[in-house]
């Protein structure tokens, strides 16, 4: 399976490791066991002392994307390399919700716009930084949430981020075929069990209605996101470009599962 990827030898660069549970941290298990190299890119030097012992002996660079001269940094020390980059996993997203929750019209201007750089802009600074460095057949990879439409109180301004992310993706991949045949999708994950996830307030209770409302009653699994990210890292999906891969367990589509409906209409 890992040859039929086609993904050996490839370097890959893999944003937003922070920890073991960390979508980024099971994408890079999987490159290097389909063969591939990955470089990793932390937001802090804390950071990067922190996940030593999970990226071994692979490159770690530091880079706070909100910060152009950390970005162009990034760009310069990986230009120095002389190695093309043949895929880019974005998977960087924050939301301040340190004042606790709050009705969607109150939230203040300063975090709404930190959450689009950090989470939307990061990918049009990040590609557009590394462009020369792509090579012709690479692919760029972000992660997204499988739903902007849905509003999910808890989630609050992050949605409109993600939204932010999910055009940015068709946009990037149109404008970036002016000078070649670089691919941007998305995937599009459902709740998963991760440290940045248990930020969000009220995210358990949102998790375990999530996971009623899968077609198997289990929830995502972080791998299982991984594994989608791979496939579109690789050249098997060449066909697929611009687009945003629902990931979510049939989450979607089981909102009226006659179990759920009974609960609410006949409660006990």
């Amino acid at each position: 399976m890992s040859a039929w990827l086609g993904l050996t030898g490839r370097r890959v660069l893999v944003t937003g490791l922070a920890n073991k549970k960390s979508v980024a941290h099971h994408v890079a298990l999987q490159l290097v066991e389909a063969g591939a190299i990955p470089i990793f890119v932390v937001r802090t030097e804390e950071r990067r002392e922190q996940v030593q012992k999970l990226v071994g002996g692979h490159a770690c660079h530091v880079c706070d994307v909100r910060h152009q001269e950390q970005i162009e940094a990034l760009a310069a020390a990986l230009a120095e390399t002389g190695q093309p980059l043949h895929g880019m996993v974005h998977s960087i997203a924050f939301a301040d919700y340190s004042d606790g929750f709050k009705p969607f019209h109150e939230t203040g201007k300063a975090a709404f716009l930190e959450a689009m750089d950090v989470s939307a802009f990061s990918l049009i600074n990040l590609a557009n930084a590394l462009k020369e460095q792509f090579s012709e057949d690479a692919s760029v990879v972000t992660i997204s949430i499988s739903t902007t439409t849905m509003a999910a109180e808890n989630y609050g301004f992050m949605a409109p981020a993600k939204a932010a992310l999910d055009s940015a993706v068709v946009f990037l991949a149109k404008s970036f075929k002016a000078f070649g045949k670089v691919r941007f999708n998305g995937v599009r994950a459902g709740l998963l069990k991760t440290s940045s996830s248990a930020g969000i307030p009220g995210y358990l209770d949102s998790y375990l209605h999530g996971e009623e409302a899968t077609l198997r009653k289990q929830g995502l699994r972080t791998e299982e996101v991984a594994s989608t990210t791979l496939f579109l890292l690789s050249p098997r999906s060449s066909g697929i470009d611009a687009q945003g891969v629902v990931v979510d367990a049939g989450m979607g589509v089981n909102y009226f599962d006659a179990e759920i409906v009974r609960r609410v209409s006949r409660p006990e």
